[in-house]
């Protein structure tokens, strides 16, 4: 715990804040138009963001890993090359288009063009919204819907899995904000009292494997984000400086309740916690079986480490805080429980039996590809700080450092990172990234021992 410590020494005194707005969604509600049926419908008006994006990471790679990593060795270098755009249109009589896309080539050392995956296009989201009634909206098409009020994960946000996009953060409110949205319809109603909505994911494809490539050119990749049917429906009431939440997730055959809740505590903390439950298998077992039904691992392959096949009521919480200082530093300290995710018996199995042969050392890196692939923690508990202070250096400086610490180890992943909000048109930022720990943790048997990452944005 003496490296955890100091990395959470480092987080609260280096602070910053996320990239600045470069994921920021448009305002989904569009405005509303007077109906006036004798006079002509205006002419569609379009509010849009577009930009260029480069970001170039290096990398230094362990040797000697407890459990060595099959496939090829990881990239040491890597530069992207972004064009990024969203747009909203609003067509008139309470009905609005919105459009969010990327489009990205990439280089790393050793992969000739061609080989591998050199491009990607991300459509994050496409839909319409319609106003049929005041303060009641319909929309359909590929939305990016987030729940939650933890920062570090968030238990309730159910339409995270599989939606992750190539970006140069680790801080998870990049990766919620810059991810794959879901095909659906939602519908929403907001009262004086709160808000209640409900959302609808049709299955639209087979379940398909873990880092398959695109399988045409412009794939959207429906088959992550819609490889099963999901509804959720969702009630928010406003009650004083209190913001409680209830939500019910029908997940396939699987049901899960979630609640959010925030409150203020005087005038410089805000408390919230996050909490969903549900019957589920543990990590370990729905990464085996997830493996057998795509392909990916042989029918009949033991489940390892071993682990009860059966589903059980499963808690996932996200408890902290936030500060506020005079200097506008913001820090915020949570706990995080995943009830499914592996303990400290679990770790020890998965390094003793990933060094007994390379086909068990595939199954091990199988299971944590599965954890970060539908976003959810490898480990069972966690502790995530995050300190963020704008303008830190000069009026257009920000910074920001973040920590995840696993609990039972004492094993760490921070990042510190700098953003340069030149003007208008131009952004810089740098990102520092290391994984801390001893060989037999959870972040210290990562190949990728540290990355650094240059981004350079220019907007129009």
């Amino acid at each position: 715990m003496r490296g955890a410590a100091a990395l959470a020494v480092l987080a609260l005194c280096v602070a910053g804040q996320a990239l600045a707005d470069e994921n920021t969604d448009l305002d989904m509600i569009p405005t509303g138009v007077n109906e006036a049926p004798a006079t002509p419908p205006p002419a569609a008006v379009a509010r849009d963001r577009i930009a260029i994006e480069t970001a170039g990471s290096m990398g230094a790679l362990r040797g000697g890993m407890v459990v060595p990593q099959p496939g090829a060795t990881p990239a040491r270098y890597q530069l992207r090359t972004s064009l990024d755009g969203r747009w909203q249109w609003d067509l008139g009589h309470d009905v609005a288009v919105t459009l969010s896309n990327r489009i990205s080539v990439f280089a790393r050392d050793g992969q000739a063009i061609g080989e591998g995956r050199t491009a990607s296009n991300d459509l994050r989201e496409a839909y319409v919204t319609w106003e049929p009634a005041a303060r009641t909206y319909v929309e359909a098409g590929r939305i990016n819907l987030r729940n939650g009020v933890a920062l570090g994960f968030n238990p309730t946000d159910f339409f995270r899995a599989r939606s992750a996009v190539d970006q140069a953060s680790a801080d998870p409110s990049a990766l919620r904000e810059n991810r794959l949205g879901t095909a659906m319809i939602r519908t929403q109603h907001i009262a004086d009292w709160g808000t209640v909505s409900l959302a609808y994911a049709p299955r639209l494809y087979d379940p398909t494997r873990l880092g398959q490539g695109a399988t045409v050119p412009l794939d959207p990749h429906f088959d992550r984000t819609n490889a099963r049917e999901r509804m959720l429906a969702t009630l928010h009431v406003d009650v004083g400086d209190v913001a409680p939440e209830l939500l019910l997730m029908k997940d396939g055959e699987r049901t899960r309740i979630g609640a959010n809740i925030s409150a203020p505590i005087g005038q410089r903390v805000v408390a919230y916690a996050e909490w969903s439950g549900g019957a589920r298998q543990s990590l370990i077992a729905e990464a085996v079986a997830y493996g057998v039904r795509t392909g990916t691992l042989p029918a009949g392959v033991p489940v390892l480490p071993p682990s009860g096949t059966g589903e059980r009521f499963s808690n996932d919480l996200a408890v902290g805080f936030s500060w506020t200082g005079d200097s506008k530093l913001t820090v915020n300290v949570e706990y995080l429980f995943h009830e499914a995710g592996l303990s400290r018996t679990d770790w020890r199995r998965w390094y003793t039996l990933g060094r007994t042969s390379p086909a068990l050392a595939g199954e091990m890196w199988y299971l944590r590809a599965y954890a970060a692939d539908q976003q959810t923690p490898a480990a069972r508990q966690q502790l995530f700080l995050r300190a963020n202070l704008p303008d830190a250096i000069t009026r257009d400086i920000d910074l920001t450092a973040l920590t995840f610490i696993n609990l039972d180890d004492g094993s760490a992943m921070a990042q510190v990172s700098s953003t340069w909000n030149i003007d208008r048109h131009w952004t810089a930022g740098a990102f520092l990234t290391g994984n801390f720990g001893p060989p037999r943790s959870e972040h210290g048997s990562l190949k990728a021992a540290a990355s650094a990452t240059v981004q350079v944005q220019r907007f129009f």
